[in-house]
């Protein structure tokens, strides 16, 4: 039996759309081993595809056909605890946690580089699953199959506030609300920002993220998907929160708020009771390590 243990990520971080993510301290984790046929159950009652429809198992299987060798079957036990279809990366945990199973099940054939290329490749985008894997802050380009990445720490004075609302948004939904083309002032407006973000981050002159935080390429579109989204980002500003944006697809909202601001939580969880749509509040670090493989007793 092995273990996977996989984070969260959060995606985009306002301007770097397609690019940027980083890794954040909230878990799935997945139990694997071969068996003669299919079987798939979960620890927290959430219910996910029992069948090869598993986005798990599809993903593993997908590996040993790679590899040449063929899968009968998998015992997977899976722990939810990133909210699905919310903008946190649960299909890249799925997609990470399926190639990182079944390359250990396999002997490791390959190296982790591999496993960002396959995993950016399979979701179609580096944003979520490169950080996933490594760690950290992570600029990633997908560029012929191939991820072109770094990955740096961030300043140890940041906190992220998310907001997640109590209804989805798929990503092809909110992928659909883009036009197919936009401005050349609006292309530089972003790759200026996107710059500053990564630098401000690393750097910790969190002052610039006001300003760095600024997207005209995807968030003004999304904006009008998520019922509560701009009352969200109008009381991070009033609390002294340092940003706000839309984490990757949506619709969680996630607000950059320094460690030392202990009250952020209390004051914001009483503001949302007033709000008629219904958001929880987890307050989360960044994960430097990314995801982990071990081999373990059953499943916890």
């Amino acid at each position: 039996m092995i273990k996977i243990q996989i984070p969260a990520t959060s995606a985009n971080i306002g301007p770097g759309f397609d690019s940027l993510g980083l890794a954040l301290r909230l878990y799935n984790r997945v139990w694997m081993e071969e068996c003669g046929d299919i079987q798939i159950s979960t620890t927290d009652g959430t219910d996910v595809p029992h069948g090869e429809d598993n986005l798990i198992f599809k993903t593993a299987r997908f590996l040993y056909e790679l590899c040449g060798k063929p899968l009968p079957g998998l015992y997977i036990s899976q722990e939810n605890n990133i909210p699905m279809t919310r903008g946190l990366g649960s299909s890249s945990a799925c997609i990470v946690a399926g190639l990182l199973g079944a390359n250990m099940l396999l002997g490791e054939p390959l190296s982790k580089p591999d496993i960002v290329n396959l995993a950016a490749v399979l979701e179609g985008h580096p944003d979520n699953s490169t950080p996933a894997i490594l760690g950290g802050l992570t600029t990633a380009v997908l560029q012929e199959n191939r991820v072109y990445s770094v990955k740096v720490p961030i300043s140890g004075r940041l906190k992220f506030a998310a907001f997640i609302p109590d209804f989805e948004l798929k990503t092809e939904e909110a992928r659909a609300a883009l036009p197919e083309q936009v401005k050349h002032k609006d292309a530089v407006f972003n790759l200026s920002r996107t710059a500053l973000m990564t630098a401000s981050l690393f750097s910790g002159r969190l002052d610039n993220l006001r300003i760095a935080v600024e997207d005209k390429l995807h968030q003004p579109y999304r904006l009008r998907l998520i019922p509560g989204a701009e009352e969200i980002f109008t009381l991070c500003d009033k609390m002294g929160a340092y940003a706000c944006y839309i984490s990757g697809a949506g619709p969680t909202l996630m607000a950059m708020v320094n460690v030392t601001d202990i009250s952020f939580k209390t004051r914001a969880e009483k503001a949302l009771a007033e709000l008629p749509q219904k958001f929880r509040l987890e307050m989360l670090d960044c994960d430097e390590t990314g995801a982990t493989v071990e081999l373990c007793g059953q499943a916890e």
